[in-house]
């Protein structure tokens, strides 16, 4: 059986073709789209650092009950 309590967030980084050699991602909960990002970003380093940004923002949004 697999604990998704804990880590109920997946993020997924990849790469986009134009403009070229930049990144998006897309945050699932419980393999369901929640976010996406909405502009590209010039590294991949760059895009994880926004996606992990936006499960905090929804993580505490959760707490306080707006999800």
């Amino acid at each position: 059986m697999q604990d998704t309590a804990s880590t109920p967030y997946t993020i997924e980084i990849s790469p986009i073709t134009k403009p070229g050699g930049q990144y998006q991602w897309a945050i699932r909960k419980n393999g369901k789209l929640v976010e996406r990002s909405d502009r590209p970003h010039p590294t991949e380093a760059k895009a994880e650092a926004s996606a992990l940004a936006a499960v905090e923002r929804s993580m505490h949004s959760t707490v306080g009950g707006r999800w």
